[in-house]
């Protein structure tokens, strides 16, 4: 089945999106979440369907949880390595620990 989604970016965190159906907007968004989002700015808009491909985001878990609950929401990815933000000296550095 075909949805046409639009996508919202968060002003609060980076990375963060909001998918919802086009047609219904934000109007299923619970309050709580559009405080912690941020106001939302519109990103663009796209047609979703099963066999779409998503570059961060699960298709199958997109549609459903726009069918279930009336939103999706993208969290901005896990940061893998803390060590890799330390400056280059401290990670060449020979002095005891």
């Amino acid at each position: 089945m075909k949805r046409i989604c639009s996508v919202y970016h968060s002003s609060k965190k980076m990375g963060m999106y909001l998918y919802v159906l086009k047609a219904d907007a934000l109007t299923k968004v619970p309050e709580e979440l559009l405080t912690l989002f941020g106001r939302p700015k519109h990103a663009f808009d796209l047609v979703l369907s099963p066999e779409r491909k998503l570059a961060k985001e699960d298709i199958e878990q997109v549609l459903e949880n726009l069918s279930t609950q009336g939103f999706h929401l993208q969290l901005p990815p896990v940061e893998d390595d803390y060590i890799q933000h330390l400056p280059d000296e401290l990670l060449t550095r020979n002095d005891p620990v």
